[in-house]
């Protein structure tokens, strides 16, 4: 027997607070494009800087999946190479001057943004004892790209945290932007919720311009969704877990196929649901702009509302 799923999807309902009647104006709009899903680029949205997704590491030391600048139509927009590492051990060893692949990593990253006006360090993975080596990275990368856009991501902060491995002030002082990912504020693990408040983004602004400087802030605000369910519905079992779930749930037994047990139950779950549409991309824009925040960027194209784009322009 197949299992039955009865998905209950809910969807929070606010009453809509009123808008600005005029587009929000940003002199920078900056906007990540997976190239795996380049076919969702649109280049007539209004974005200033286009940022391709993404150049990698791998296990080898080498820089792999470098996107082809030809890939997308882009018009009249500044182009950046994002550089990401998402592996923890490995970013490590990028990052630790002791060994070769630092200087070889750096090496090929020079090479591949010729082409790009600038380059996006997105390295999310930076161990907690790695901070000054990743300080030291991206300051050899300024030296070596001095006529580049350098800019780097950093998670988002309303606080100054002990032994910030992404310290915003000293990374502010080597790059030209700061794109600040302003969410995940909910995520897989958490308690359904919103990506990004409104509360929590202006908090966000608040600590930022105290520690770069507001021309140097891209504040991210994004475009997806998340759903939770109330029960998990595909893992792993103790012997004693399976047991349990089957009581739970009404099964008295189980039957043997080539000699292995199995068993089968309906279930119903409850999908919360938070995600974002052009109402509320355009309420945290609002408010970043009202901090006195006039950059803004986006995770990720293809994503969005399309009704977005009509609550922006470029100054």
């Amino acid at each position: 027997m197949n299992k039955l799923l009865t998905l209950s999807l809910v969807l929070m309902m606010v009453t809509l607070p009123v808008m600005a009647s005029e587009p929000l104006q940003f002199a920078e709009t900056w906007g990540y494009v997976s190239m795996s899903r380049a076919g969702e680029y649109d280049d007539s949205v209004p974005l200033t800087d286009v940022l391709y997704f993404a150049a990698d590491v791998n296990c080898y030391g080498e820089l792999i999946s470098v996107p082809k600048i030809t890939t997308l139509k882009v018009t009249g927009k500044r182009r950046h190479l994002v550089f990401i590492c998402d592996s923890k051990s490995l970013t490590h060893f990028v990052l630790s001057p002791r060994y070769d692949v630092r200087e070889s990593i750096i090496s090929q990253l020079v090479t591949a943004v010729q082409p790009f006006d600038g380059l996006n360090i997105d390295m999310e993975q930076v161990p907690a004892r790695d901070g000054e080596d990743f300080l030291s990275f991206v300051q050899e990368l300024r030296q070596r790209l001095p006529d580049k856009i350098l800019s780097v991501c950093v998670p988002a902060r309303t606080r100054a945290v002990a032994d910030d491995v992404y310290p915003y002030d000293r990374l502010a002082a080597v790059c030209d932007r700061v794109f600040i990912m302003a969410y995940d504020l909910s995520w897989s693990g958490s308690d359904p919720g919103p990506i990004a408040s409104v509360d929590w983004g202006n908090r966000i602004a608040s600590y930022a311009k105290k520690k770069i400087p507001a021309e140097k802030i891209v504040m991210g605000i994004p475009f997806y969704g998340r759903t939770w369910a109330s029960e998990p519905t595909a893992q792993a079992w103790y012997y004693s877990g399976a047991m349990r779930i089957m009581k739970e749930h009404g099964e008295t037994g189980y039957t043997y196929t080539g000699d292995i047990p199995h068993f089968a139950y309906d279930a119903t779950v409850h999908v919360t649901g938070w995600f974002n549409d052009a109402h509320s991309v355009g309420k945290l824009a609002e408010t970043y702009r009202e901090a006195g925040i006039t950059k803004v960027g986006f995770w990720r194209i293809g994503q969005e509302d399309p009704a977005v784009w009509n609550l922006l322009q470029v100054k």
